[in-house]
């Protein structure tokens, strides 16, 4: 049996000679004992290293690896390495390969000092010890690290603090910046440091760039972890802070300026330019939509089709748009939609001469495919051009309830159009205040080329017209 006893101070260099021994040596990892200086001696082996002028190769990204990990805590940390060092000598794929356990374990390991090399940057609070008139200003803090971290990171702090004289000093290692040279000291206990006046101005600095607004207690507790609040100064504020941060949010909400947006005219204007303030007589509603020019549809349409029915109805039923059919004759649901719609309606006793029926858009929009003109579902700028026709027909109908037939009919009075398919059978409000209850459009029965997925749709379209009428006649049903 062999014992390699790898020193505090210096410990990647020591492991990688002894390493590089071993691995000359032929010495399986089984046959070597690994620990540091505040492991135990085993009761057999020598503690004299292997020398042999043989390199080994090995992948870069090994090195790199084992630079981080000889910092770990895990006293098997040595022998880990080794033991997969030795099997890479033979197939340097290894490193590659993610599903490899031992390589998983390191890079755990590895990405557990970089965390604790994180919060040591993070987290090192000094304080000054040097008398003012001195020609250096000294420094110093107490630390307590997860990991054998202040060797790999004290070359950040003296890259930070190179104008000053610091010490860091932890339970294990201490790193000893004087004079512009970087010493390292076992470690010691924990020092009883004097009071600093800056920390009283850093506390201050503390607190006011803390936003109550975007607390969030896990987040905060998962990157600054309790452990080391009790070596950070600015800790002892922050149970306060929590504890304050719902009024003090509340505060600030109050506080915020109310001046509007430099671009909120330009947003009302476009709103407004969307929303009716037609209000001229309800005979005079249908010619007014009969002129529109709103929207580039009007080219091309050979009509507008307002709506039809009681200008006094209970139900408006609100659809997508004229179809070819419709375009011609200039009346609203005059189709193979429509035709369903009659047949439908009948069936559950509803008067088609009682409700005011008419389309989220007035003109008809499609392609020109020879002699045909296939039908183009409107985009969400013609709808909410074309929501000021449907406004002024909502204004003067004055509904007790909105029959919103398919998603441009839901999308022109609710403002989505989205999830039909879950929001079909219930009632929502519109963006006026009415209610609207949301179910297929005709053309989509007629479209659906399953006999069962049409008879369940044809079922759930049977059974909206039915409640319609309970909304109307019975107030609102359990549903």
């Amino acid at each position: 049996m062999h014992r390699a006893t790898i020193p505090q101070i210096g410990a990647f260099e020591a492991w990688r000679a002894a390493a590089r021994g071993f691995l000359a040596a032929g010495v399986p990892p089984d046959q070597i004992i690994w620990g540091d200086q505040t492991t135990a001696r085993a009761l057999f082996g020598t503690s004299e290293l292997l020398k042999t002028g043989h390199v080994a190769t090995v992948p870069r990204s090994f090195i790199a690896m084992a630079q981080t990990v000889v910092w770990h805590s895990d006293p098997e940390r040595f022998a880990r390495l080794y033991g997969f060092l030795w099997r890479l000598k033979d197939a340097p794929y290894l490193m590659s390969d993610r599903g490899d356990a031992d390589l998983s374990h390191l890079r755990r390991m590895e990405k557990n000092v970089r965390r604790c090399q994180h919060k040591m940057k993070a987290f090192v609070r000094f304080r000054e010890i040097g008398a003012p008139e001195a020609p250096r200003r000294s420094f110093a803090a107490w630390f307590e690290p997860t990991h054998h971290t202040v060797e790999p990171t004290a070359d950040f702090f003296v890259r930070r603090f190179s104008d000053m004289d610091w010490r860091i000093l932890t339970p294990d290692v201490s790193a000893i910046f004087e004079n512009g040279k970087l010493g390292l000291q076992v470690g010691q206990a924990k020092p009883d440091l004097p009071e600093d006046a800056g920390e009283q101005l850093w506390i201050t600095y503390f607190r006011n760039i803390f936003n109550p607004a975007r607390l969030k207690v896990k987040a905060m507790q998962s990157e600054m972890p309790k452990k080391y609040w009790k070596n950070m100064p600015e800790a002892a504020s922050i149970p306060e802070m929590i504890a304050q941060a719902p009024a003090r949010a509340q505060a600030m909400a109050e506080a915020a300026p109310t001046l509007p947006p430099a671009r909120i005219a330009q947003v009302q204007a476009q709103l407004a330019s969307c929303q009716s303030v037609w209000d001229g007589p309800k005979e005079a509603l249908h010619a007014d939509i009969s002129a529109c020019t709103r929207c580039p549809l009007h080219r091309n349409a050979t009509q507008a089709v307002p709506g039809a029915g009681p200008m006094d109805a209970d139900l408006m039923i609100v659809g997508e748009q004229p179809g070819d059919i419709e375009d011609l004759s200039g009346k609203p649901f005059a189709g193979p939609a429509g035709q369903l719609f009659d047949k439908v309606a009948a069936d559950v006793g509803l008067d088609r001469q009682q409700v005011y029926i008419t389309n989220a858009v007035k003109h008809f929009k499609f392609i020109a495919r020879g002699r045909h003109r296939i039908h183009q579902r409107p985009n969400a700028s013609e709808i909410s051009h074309c929501r000021w026709w449907l406004d002024a027909e909502i204004k003067q109908v004055k509904p007790k309830l909105i029959l919103a037939m398919g998603g441009t009919a839901a999308e022109a009075l609710t403002g989505s159009r989205s999830d039909v398919l879950s929001r079909r059978g219930l009632i929502e409000n519109s963006a006026t205040g009415q209610r609207v209850l949301i179910t297929w459009h005709p053309s989509y029965l007629l479209r659906l080329g399953d006999p069962q997925a049409r008879a369940n749709a044809m079922g759930q379209f049977t059974k909206d017209l039915h409640m319609s009428i309970d909304l109307i006649h019975k107030g609102q049903p359990q549903i």
